[in-house]
């Protein structure tokens, strides 16, 4: 997260701008705690503010699903999180009040549906993002697993959308043709097109030009390291070049 916004995070104004539980916890961090206006209208608020304030609520609420937080969590919070010295106090405070909310985990993901239901890409980078924290300890465990599945489906992803996200992260059968959204009888040139077409829409720049705070830029060049992987073994196992 840059100390830009961080400025931004710095005024109760902008929590009210929010609104619901994000708004208050944006409060919070500012030092005044703001009333819940469940349903509030995001306005004009930055989306890079939207996005790493939703993200810290939502890892919060993950780390106290299963009472443990480990140290390889910790790293990985702040590889996802990215702050620097003097920003930290701040991204801790938001992440502990988070935490310690009696807000569930729901009202954080209703609210950041509601305001990317136009651009369902930067939910799939909120999962990204709790599925990098999720395995950091070498395993997603079950209460872990449940509450991602739980977040997917308020954002609206199914099933089969969850398992394609999950495949960049997890070992799952035929994972691979997972990645790239294929079946495994795709043809050699469905399956090289399939590869462009998710490079372009998933290329970091594409994030940097939308405004998108680090996280987003991180959580997209993993990302698009995964794809290449998937593509590489579908196209080593056909002999494709």
């Amino acid at each position: 997260m840059t100390s830009g916004i961080w400025g931004k995070l710095g005024g109760v104004g902008l929590g009210m701008a929010i609104g619901g539980p994000l708004g208050a916890l944006i409060g919070g961090v500012a030092g005044h705690f703001l009333v819940d206006r469940e349903g509030a209208l995001f306005g004009a608020t930055p989306r890079d503010v939207v996005f790493t304030t939703g993200l810290v609520a939502l890892a919060a609420k993950m780390a106290k699903s299963d009472g443990v937080v480990t140290q390889s969590e910790v790293e990985a919070f702040g590889k996802v999180v990215q702050v620097g010295e003097a920003e930290r106090p701040g991204v801790t405070r938001l992440f502990d009040l988070a935490k310690a909310t009696t807000s569930g985990f729901e009202a954080y993901a209703r609210q950041l549906a509601a305001a990317f239901s136009d651009t369902p890409a930067l939910l799939e980078d909120v999962l990204d993002g709790l599925f990098h924290i999720a395995k950091a300890d070498g395993a997603i465990h079950e209460a872990e697993d449940r509450y991602l599945r739980a977040v997917a489906g308020i954002f609206g992803f199914g099933e089969s959308e969850f398992r394609r996200i999950a495949a960049r992260h997890v070992a799952l059968a035929g994972d691979a043709y997972l990645i790239l959204g294929l079946d495994d009888s795709a043809s050699d040139a469905e399956v090289k097109a399939r590869h462009r077409q998710l490079v372009a829409e998933n290329h970091p720049d594409r994030a940097i030009a939308r405004g998108l705070p680090p996280e987003a830029v991180a959580i997209a060049t993993r990302r698009l390291a995964a794809i290449n992987a998937a593509h590489d073994r579908i196209a080593a196992e056909r002999g494709l070049r």
